[in-house]
Parts: structure tokens; sequence; C-alpha cells
């Protein structure tokens, strides 16, 4: 059994994988849900970072809280010469890092708001990985047979059409939350006492100005503004992450030898996962700076007009290589980890659900 369950994962779940043939799309797809759940949580600060340094390279201002936020000891807190009032430094309102992000968000806003925006993070994750992953082994395992037998030689970049199709009907599809989460994310909340905006609340504050000018089609259509930029990121990014991780994955599985259990495919899943994360991160980095842009965009009128590429000029014009790279830190640090544990996750869950199912057979 030990044999044929490396074997299986060593195909990472192809057509010829029992795994594969036994479970449903539901089973998959829940799977992949209860991954993106624990994924989400973890990873949110981080993406609250990343969000805040991109929003701030395009403009938005972070001040209005910075004297609540400053104590006398601190080194942003700077006495006037009469000593009787004080005023904050310039740098207490801007961030310098992700460190400096979760440091004065924590301070400033408290400690619940690194997980601002988690509810549309969750609302995001669950159906779109419980969509894309399941998608993803589908896509991969009917296109490794059909070229295995007719074109050999294309069957190594399976993975890169198998992910970049996979990703662009999840990414159409939960657009509209995701829209939702980067302006949870980017946007402070002032007021005391008072809840944030949920998603609902923050998609129905994107529609409002709109409908007052417009038609209720073109009114909706907002919904999907910054929808080019997302698929320019996100299509990329799939393509380098699984034409990556898959070869990674099927030599740690290899090496690891006969005997292989649910430890080895956690560890090797998220070690392949964690390296193709990273840098798929880091080499699409720009594209996530435009798309986060585009989504913070208040203009209306100007949001719907902009493109992918003029939104990368204006970025370069204004802040140049630094400005495209912008939050590319906390990106990177999130994307590797939560790769790791969505991939980890689903795939051990799947290895399960196979050894029971087989237990239950015997």
């Amino acid at each position: 059994m030990a044999v044929s369950m490396k074997k299986k994962m060593e195909m990472g779940s192809s057509s010829s994988n029992v795994s594969d043939v036994n479970l449903s799309y539901r089973e998959r797809a829940i799977s992949a849900a209860g991954a993106a759940f624990i994924s989400a949580i973890i990873v949110n600060p981080l993406d609250v970072a990343k969000t805040r340094l991109q929003a701030q390279a395009a403009g938005v201002a972070y001040n209005g809280v910075c004297l609540a936020g400053c104590s006398v000891t601190s080194a942003d807190y700077m006495p006037t010469s009469f000593r009787t009032t004080s005023t904050c430094s310039p740098d207490c309102s801007r961030y310098r890092g992700t460190f400096d992000v979760l440091y004065k968000v924590v301070r400033q806003e408290g400690f619940s708001r690194l997980w601002r925006g988690t509810n549309a993070s969750l609302a995001l994750a669950i159906p779109s990985v419980g969509i894309y992953m399941p998608l993803y082994d589908i896509f991969r395992n009917h296109l490794e047979e059909l070229t295995s037998q007719n074109a050999p030689l294309v069957t190594p970049y399976v993975p890169l059409v198998a992910g970049s199709l996979a990703r662009s009907i999840a990414c159409v599809t939960c657009y509209p939350v995701e829209l939702a989460r980067t302006r949870m994310q980017a946007f402070q909340h002032r007021e005391a006492g008072v809840k944030p905006p949920g998603v609902l609340k923050t998609l129905i504050s994107v529609i409002t100005p709109h409908k007052l000018t417009s038609n209720q089609v073109q009114s909706y259509r907002v919904l999907w503004t910054g929808l080019g930029a997302q698929l320019a990121r996100d299509v990329p990014f799939s393509a380098v992450c699984w034409s990556t991780l898959e070869p990674l994955r099927r030599k740690i599985l290899s090496s690891i030898g006969d005997d292989i259990g649910a430890s080895g495919v956690i560890g090797a899943n998220f070690s392949a996962g964690f390296v193709a994360g990273s840098f798929a991160a880091a080499s699409t980095c720009p594209l996530d700076v435009a798309r986060t842009r585009r989504q913070i965009e208040k203009n209306i009128t100007r949001a719907l007009k902009m493109t992918t590429w003029q939104t990368l000029v204006e970025i370069y014009r204004d802040g140049g290589i630094q400005g495209l790279f912008a939050g590319a830190g906390p990106r990177v640090a999130r994307a590797g980890p939560s790769v790791g544990i969505v991939v980890s996750f689903y795939e051990v869950v799947k290895y399960t659900l196979v050894y029971l199912r087989k237990d239950e057979l015997q």
C-alpha cells in the first residue's frame, strides 16, 4: 500500500491516481475550503501590512490617530520648545516597513485591526480556493492524460496551463469580495465605538455613488473594477507557482522513498508550496501593486478607464522601481506560508480520505 500511495503522490494526483478517480468534486472542494480557512486566519496580518504599504505608496494618507498612538517615551513624539504642547513627527503617520505597519496598527487602532478584512478573506478564500484547487486537479489530470498520449513534449507545461485556467475562473467568480477585502484593509476606521463596515456595506458604498450617475448595469460593473489587473496578477502567479511546485514536490516525494505517510505528504507539499509561492509572489509584485491601486481608486470614472498598463506606468513614474515593489516584503512573507498551508492541507486530506476508503474496501 505504501508503494502505491507513493506512486499516487509522485504523480501529483494525476488521472492515474486512485485518489483522483475516487474522490468527488465535493470532497475536494471541502478539503480546499478547510485549507483556505486556516491559511486566511494565519496570514491576514501580513495581508493588511502589504495592502497598507501599497495604499500609502498610492497616496492614501494614514493620519488622524497619531496623537492617540504616540506616547511620551516614543521616538515619534516630539515635545515643543515650550514643553506645554506636543506634536508627532511626520514618521508617526507613515509606514516604514512590514513590522512598522504591524506595530502602528496595533498601537493606533488596536490588536484586532490586524485581522481587519478577515471576514472578507474567509468569504473570498473558501469559495475561491474551493473552486480553484479542484478545478486545477481536474484540468491537470485531463490535460496530462491527453498530452501524454498525443504530445509528450507538452506534458511538463500542463501545470502552467491548468493553474492559469483554474485561477481565471475562480478569480472572475469571486472578484467583488476581493474588492471589498482590499478596501477594508486599505482604509483606516477612526470612529470610536462604531463597528467598521463589513463586506456587504463596503460593496454597497462602492456601488451607491455610481448608481446616481449611471444605469443599473453600469453601477454593478464597478464591482469588477480592477479585474483586469487582478487577472494580470493572478494568472501569471498561478502559472509560475504550479510550474514550480509540481516538479519540486514530485522530486521531494521521490527522495523520501517507498514508505510515505501523512507526515511525508505534508512536508513535501508544504516545502514545495512555500518555495513556489514565495517565488511567484516576488515575480508578480508589480502587478499586485497595480491591482491594489485600481481597487482603492475613489474616482469612479478614472477607475473604470484606467488599464493595468497605464497603472503600472503611473506607478513607475511616481515611485520608480521601489514603487513597483511596494509591499513586496509582506507579500512574499504571506504567499510562501499561505501556498504551503493550502496545498499541504488539501493534499493530506485527500490522502486521508483515500486511506480511509481503502480500509473500508478491505
